[in-house]
């Protein structure tokens, strides 16, 4: 982030440590698509993602007075835009379900024109992952956390995460190779 977006953050959550609605409000103006995004890569559909984005806003300006100023004030954010996915399919009781691993190409694979593969259409393909692998392969590919960390945040085994990620990628290739047919 440039010095002048760092002043402006600094600027607007001093003004949301003090209870400003306004600067509550262009603080959710300024983040909000970027951590919407967030929440779409980890959740199902976008209903469960505007959930996810909410929720993180409530505890966004519930903690601000938390942020300490030591790294970028976006970082904070998405942080805790992670988190708060993670959290929402904890609480759903969806990930890990073997069971619900469909080895089907997506409906909507099989129709898609092939011109040429761009980031929302390989979004798409991340989109119909099970909601296990989808978290592992985002955390990990996407948003850069170790096997460590994300057996940590998911209360599972640095393998079982390993696991997870080999499955996503490989349900990814074979959907690839649909497509490019």
């Amino acid at each position: 982030m440039n010095t002048s977006g760092s002043n402006e953050d600094l600027a607007i959550v001093e003004a949301c440590k003090q209870g400003d609605g306004k600067a509550q409000k262009r603080l959710y103006d300024k983040h909000a698509p970027t951590m919407y995004a967030i929440c779409l890569r980890y959740m199902s559909n976008e209903d469960e993602a505007k959930d996810a984005l909410q929720e993180g806003f409530i505890k966004v300006f519930k903690n601000i007075g938390k942020f300490s100023h030591t790294g970028s004030f976006e970082g904070w954010l998405k942080r805790i835009f992670v988190n708060t996915s993670i959290e929402q399919i904890r609480k759903r009781k969806m990930h890990y379900d073997i069971n619900e691993m469909d080895t089907n190409t997506p409906e909507f694979a099989k129709n898609l024109q092939m011109s040429s593969m761009d980031a929302d259409k390989i979004m798409e393909l991340v989109q119909q992952l099970p909601s296990g692998y989808r978290t592992v392969f985002n955390m990990y590919c996407v948003d850069g956390y170790s096997h460590k960390e994300i057996a940590e945040h998911l209360g599972v085994s640095e393998n079982t995460s390993k696991s997870q990620l080999f499955k996503a990628r490989k349900m990814l290739q074979n959907w690839l190779k649909h497509w490019f047919k």
